[in-house]
């Protein structure tokens, strides 16, 4: 159960909006062996003085529109499929045409399977 937080320029429109939330949930579905029906997002725009990236790190250059992503996700994935997520999450997002693929930024945090609540005040996945 990835929970994941989005957080975007505001002048994003509510349709671009959209295909991003899908382009990250397809692409967790496809490299990250996620259920189709396993979708917890929060997309959160922001106005440009309340989102700040710098103009170049690691060689690579950033535009004033990027999308941070923040994925919070069980532990035990290997390299290789984090690697394939988040060049899959860049070429799906910059597909959309909202955001480059050079302007998606992505976290991802991983905690055991003990640490969720899907309601009820119950931890299912505790063992």
């Amino acid at each position: 159960m990835p929970f994941v937080r989005i957080s975007l320029r505001g002048e994003l429109t509510d349709q671009q909006l959209s295909g991003i939330s899908d382009a990250v949930h397809d692409s967790m579905v496809q490299a990250f062996n996620v259920p189709p029906k396993d979708r917890f997002q929060v997309l959160t725009r922001h106005a440009s003085q309340e989102i700040s990236c710098t103009p170049e790190y690691l060689d690579i250059a950033h535009g004033e529109r990027v999308a941070f992503i923040q994925i919070t996700c069980n532990e035990g994935r290997t390299l290789e499929m984090k690697k394939a997520l988040y060049a899959k999450l860049a070429t799906s997002i910059e597909a959309t045409g909202a955001i480059k693929a050079a302007d998606v930024i992505v976290s991802l945090v991983e905690v055991r399977k003990e640490n969720w609540s899907f309601g009820n005040g119950v931890a299912q996945y505790a063992i």
